[in-house]
């Protein structure tokens, strides 16, 4: 958990208000307070309320821990060129709701993770996701985060990502210790 002491920000800096999903720049000198950093990104909370920055603009807070995940800690099997289930599944372990400290997977939001043949070598993959609430409006975002990461993965030509609402999410999905983290269990 992060000690919330205020940063001033070193640079003019690109983040997304949350939730509204507005994308705004952040002025140089802004102060803001890490209230969390989940998948290489950063969520942060200033006089504008909350925002989300992306991991490639944490130079932006000084400290330089934002970074997004690199090829080196890519599951084992895709680093070698082989995508298994699995390592779709972990990459979808690396997205978060910037609103909840447990990455998707964990709340019980993805339904689905399939690949296909795409050719040349080459796997498509496609999702099915919900969301904690019909009327979120980060829901697009997250959607979109997870398709960015599932692509990101070398043996990945292209995904997509299906936001569902059959059947709908309920506590009772999330695992036991995103229960735990949340206080619910």
């Amino acid at each position: 958990m992060e000690n919330f002491k205020k940063i001033k920000l070193s640079r003019d800096c690109r983040a997304m208000l949350i939730p509204s999903g507005l994308k705004v720049i952040l002025a140089k000198e802004s102060e803001v307070e890490i209230t969390h950093r989940l998948g290489g990104n950063i969520t942060v909370r200033g006089l504008f309320g909350m925002a989300r920055i992306e991991g490639a603009d944490a130079d932006a807070l000084g400290d330089g821990q934002g970074k997004c995940a690199t090829a080196s800690e890519m599951p084992p099997q895709e680093a070698a060129g082989q995508l298994e289930e699995q390592d779709v599944w972990e990459v979808a372990k690396t997205v978060y709701d910037p609103e909840i400290p447990v990455n998707i997977v964990d709340l019980g939001l993805v339904y689905r993770l399939e690949i296909f043949d795409a050719g040349g070598g080459k796997k498509r993959v496609e999702a099915d996701m919900t969301l904690t609430a019909p009327g979120c409006s980060m829901g697009p975002m997250i959607a979109e985060d997870l398709r960015a990461r599932i692509e990101s993965l070398p043996s990945v030509a292209e995904a997509a990502v299906n936001i569902v609402w059959d059947p709908p999410w309920n506590k009772d999905m999330m695992s036991e210790e995103a229960r735990m983290i949340l206080g619910l269990a």
